[in-house]
């Protein structure tokens, strides 16, 4: 069964830098490393001290509040080192790999066991970590059953994987991933995929699938769960990204956790931006010198996509959820009298001295110049131009902002994540950071409601 959505307020942002749909075994890292930072809200309790063997899919940490959640190694080798932050925080878990490597088995299981079994099973193994919940937008929480399932087999964020392409011929282990954890709702799973074109979860059973159609943020879980079931307070949704159901369906079929990832290597100071096979948490040197990025480069890295990703340097990792590695120029110089004059290099969704309407399809070679100062906010109406979502935008951010719980719950705080409003960030003309100021509203609901 399939039913369309039709998105009409967001942005496209056409950049030069594409991967081109070739796909290349990536240098194989010597070392990965797992960062707890990429699970919001976990407090980790170590399991693998330095020094320590471990296979691949082994417990390297689990969360202390709830200590049935492992999160595992992504290769076999040994525990170098510890890294720490403030007041001893673990930042990270630096593993040196094993040449020839060694899993973990768990043995075949049965895709139409009983929920409480399955749910047992991927806390075990070290999936649950890739199933996320909303409210909060944080790993999700096993003691609750949640009202829906969603996941997005669409993605419209500038320079993203495609999503059919990475996961063509892998539709035996997303079949067996989503016939489990269908079992894990009382309601529907959902899934987003592209009006216009083919899609894997077109001929998969379990499922109900959405045509979506329309600018970024289409292709956003969170676009999904606005225009499909918006949470309401006392529900809980969870979210999955569509590569993770790949991890999860190969650790049913085969008893294993492989780790491995089809990253899209992408933007425009990438000379030869196509796909790598590698796995999560490998050092992003190993795929990103050999395509013509310059090592001494004025160039910014980004795990993830322009919008939402987060900065790394060039000896650090891909995050945990990121299947993206985006390469674009540092904004870092002054462009004199640049706010008056017309402009033809930069995207805009206004036409007030930017011509980006006169021509829809260009690409564009952008760096990560904010073009402004950060001020107070402005009205001018842009938000809502590219939020799709049925939430005032500009009204949660301020709720956010002098934290008045009541006012973020009733302006529909429990349905959103950071990413959604990575476009009302785009186009602020203040500058100021909205996903890290939704990031921190979530936490405070967390901490006081959740």
């Amino acid at each position: 069964m399939s039913k369309d959505i039709r998105i009409k307020k967001g942005l496209d942002i056409k950049l030069v830098g594409e991967a081109e749909k070739t796909t290349e075994n990536a240098i194989i890292s010597n070392t990965f490393t797992i960062r707890p930072e990429d699970f919001h809200s976990i407090t980790p309790k170590l399991v693998a001290k330095e020094g320590t063997k471990v296979k691949a899919g082994e417990t390297l940490f689990y969360n202390k509040e709830n200590e049935d959640m492992k999160f595992v190694s992504p290769v076999s080798g040994e525990v170098t080192e510890i890294q720490r932050g403030p007041k001893r925080r673990i930042d990270g878990i630096k593993i040196n790999a094993d040449k020839e490597q060694t899993y973990l088995e768990h043995g075949k299981f049965d895709v139409n066991a009983d929920a409480e079994t399955l749910k047992a099973h991927l806390l075990a193994a070290g999936c649950w970590p890739f199933i996320k919940q909303r409210p909060y937008d944080v790993v999700a929480n096993p003691n609750k059953t949640p009202r829906d399932i969603f996941i997005s087999g669409y993605a419209s964020a500038p320079l993203a994987a495609d999503l059919d392409y990475v996961l063509a011929g892998k539709e035996a282990e997303l079949q067996a991933a989503l016939t489990a954890i269908a079992k894990l709702t009382e309601g529907n799973v959902h899934v987003a995929i592209p009006k216009n074109g083919n899609s894997v979860f077109a001929n998969l059973n379990d499922i109900t699938t959405h045509k979506v159609a329309g600018p970024h943020p289409s292709g956003n879980v969170g676009t999904l769960i606005n225009k499909v079931a918006p949470v309401n307070k006392g529900e809980v949704v969870w979210t999955l990204n569509a590569q993770d159901l790949v991890i999860i369906g190969e650790l049913l079929l085969t008893g294993r956790f492989n780790a491995e990832r089809i990253v899209a290597l992408a933007g425009s100071s990438v000379k030869k931006p196509r796909y790598f096979k590698t796995k999560i948490g490998a050092e992003v040197s190993t795929m990103i010198y050999d395509n013509g990025v310059e090592k001494d480069g004025n160039d910014r890295i980004i795990s993830g996509n322009v919008l939402s990703g987060k900065e790394v340097k060039p000896d650090g990792n891909l995050d945990y959820y990121s299947n993206v590695i985006t390469i674009i120029p540092e904004g870092d110089d002054y462009e004199f009298f640049g706010w008056n004059k017309p402009v033809f290099d930069k995207v805009s969704n206004t036409r007030a001295l930017t011509f980006s309407w006169l021509a829809p399809n260009k690409k564009y070679d952008l760096d990560t110049n904010t073009n402004g100062e950060h001020r107070a906010f402005v009205l001018t109406g842009n938000y809502e131009q590219v939020f799709p979502l049925d939430i005032y935008p500009l009204q949660i951010l301020k709720a956010c902002m002098y934290k008045d719980l009541d006012e973020m719950e009733a302006l529909g705080m429990y349905e959103v994540a950071p990413e959604d409003f990575a476009l009302t960030e785009f186009v602020c003309v203040s500058k100021q950071p909205h996903q890290k100021i939704i990031r921190e509203g979530l936490d405070l609901m967390l901490k006081e409601i959740g």
